[in-house]
């Protein structure tokens, strides 16, 4: 390790500390509160097709913004309640 360098103070940020994700919100009913649903493709291990797997999200919406059909995108956050996680980062896309 060269000279004057310290790992241990914490000022190196880490680039990727928060998990970012893209869904789409299935439920506004709960106050400041969002289920988003997350579509992830992965191949399956042994046969090589391609199988879609979908995980619903607890988002913290502050202002309420959000509505039922929009794409959002959420960022992990720590634990806001018994099953949130996750906040809303930003609107990309406004439900028709």
């Amino acid at each position: 390790m060269p000279e004057g360098e310290n790992v241990s103070d914490g000022s190196a940020a880490r680039p990727n500390r928060r998990k970012v994700r893209e869904g789409t919100v299935v439920s506004d009913k709960m106050q400041s509160t969002l289920v988003v649903a997350v579509v992830e493709r992965v191949r399956h291990p042994r046969y090589g097709k391609t199988v879609q797997r979908t995980k619903r999200l607890y988002v913290h919406d502050a202002e309420g913004a959000a509505r039922v059909g929009d794409r959002v995108r959420v960022v992990e956050t720590r634990p806001l309640s018994k099953l949130k996680r996750w906040r809303l980062a930003e609107i990309m896309e406004r439900a028709r």
